[in-house]
């Protein structure tokens, strides 16, 4: 999952491919993407707490698809009039790559370097499966090092499991570079022509709905990428513009209203649409909601303009690569305690009607969901500012040797 759209444009004013100018970033979606890493976050986590087990959180999955929705719109808004030389394209790559595979290549080593301490320490191997087999057998971890694992070359989930996102998303970036540079203006046909076919090879091919990723996660990421793109390429400008003229009369009641509904419709969408194939319309749901939101006209875009908000925006690509190992780390943790104190806190239950190993339910689950968003948060604050910072200020500026 995605960035990923995580996956931020500049701050400096750039030209949409209309050649006018396009302000200042959309602060609010940088929100938004922070809530959707947090709801993706928990909706790994397994509890049976109340919480884990309801229907919104069950279907969290859709959120990466507001990433895929939201990193077209700003990619295309960035770049959409950027490409037309062979030497932008190669800059283009370069900064994309650099933007996503360090922390990549960081979470890599580090669940690597779990499964060599489970190879010193039989003790560590617990009920699971032996080191270095399964998901994180030594062929797997080739895919990743190569961004393939969520290109259809793996039967399953692997290694640092929700970066098959971000190998389907730079992918899809490359694809993006091609289209522009090749068909100029006419790159939005193109775009047109995969947000119609994804969805209808999606309901002819997938067995899990929109729940694919290894398999057919690059389709799945065209689709929702494609409709960001649409969205930029034809309302980028127009909706900078509004903005502007709202911003100066500060939030108003009609479009707080507006965007009260649309999370209510969120809510009701993904609690109902996340086991059936009216999930496959969850692009469609989240273009709807960036569009709106985009505009910033509301008090609820006032409040996801806090600093708090912006900060989990700021960190929502490392929440979204390193929430999985965390999440494994509080339940080995948790394990040990437990054999010490003779104290239950982890165990064998169903999550929505699958078996799982985690925390329990009452106040256990509950306290384990608080607990991990505060140590998802603070390991996200660290690789944000050790790794991701330092990477793409050290891309930005190879890219310029182009």
């Amino acid at each position: 999952m995605t960035q990923t759209a995580f996956l931020n444009p500049s701050d400096a004013v750039v030209s949409t491919h209309a050649g006018t100018i396009a302000g200042e970033r959309f602060q609010v979606l940088d929100s938004w993407r922070g809530i959707c890493a947090l709801l993706v976050a928990l909706f790994h986590f397994p509890t049976a707490s109340v919480i884990s087990q309801s229907a919104f959180i069950g279907s969290s999955y859709l959120f990466v698809d507001f990433f895929f929705v939201l990193s077209g719109f700003v990619i295309a808004s960035s770049y959409g009039s950027r490409l037309n030389q062979p030497d932008q394209v190669a800059r283009f790559a370069l900064v994309r790559f650099g933007r996503i595979y360090p922390l990549h290549l960081f979470m890599l080593a580090a669940f690597a370097g779990f499964e060599l301490l489970r190879l010193m320490l039989p003790q560590l191997h617990g009920t699971g499966a032996a080191p270095f087999t399964g998901g994180f057998d030594l062929r797997s971890l080739v895919a990743n090092l190569l961004l393939l694992q969520g290109m259809g070359f793996e039967h399953q989930l692997t290694w640092n499991a929700p970066s098959w996102s971000i190998s389907a998303e730079f992918f899809a970036y490359l694809l993006f570079a091609a289209v522009v540079f090749v068909a100029g203006a006419r790159a939005w046909v193109w775009f047109v022509a995969a947000a119609v076919t994804a969805p209808l090879f999606l309901l002819g091919f997938s067995t899990h709905h929109m729940d694919v990723s290894y398999d057919f996660g690059f389709i799945r990421c065209l689709y929702g990428f494609s409709l960001g793109a649409l969205l930029a390429w034809f309302q980028h400008d127009s909706i900078a513009r509004a903005r502007q003229a709202l911003a100066r009369n500060g939030a108003r009641m009609d479009w707080t209203l507006a965007e009260i509904v649309m999370v209510a419709v969120i809510v009701l969408f993904v609690s109902l649409a996340g086991d059936n194939d009216l999930g496959i319309a969850a692009p469609l749901v989240f273009v709807l909601a960036l569009f709106l939101f985009a505009h910033e006209g509301g008090w609820i875009s006032a409040l996801l303009r806090t600093p708090f908000m912006l900060t989990l925006g700021a960190l929502s690509y490392s929440i979204y690569m390193v929430h999985i190992f965390v999440q494994a780390r509080l339940i080995n943790i948790a394990g040990l305690v437990e054999r010490k104190l003779g104290v239950g806190l982890v165990g064998d239950f169903m999550l929505r009607g699958q078996p799982a190993t985690g925390f329990g339910n009452g106040w256990a689950g509950t306290a384990a969901i608080i607990v991990m968003f505060a140590a998802t948060i603070a390991v996200s604050w660290a690789t944000w500012r050790l790794i991701e910072m330092p990477a793409m200020a050290w891309f930005r500026r190879l890219s310029k040797r182009i």
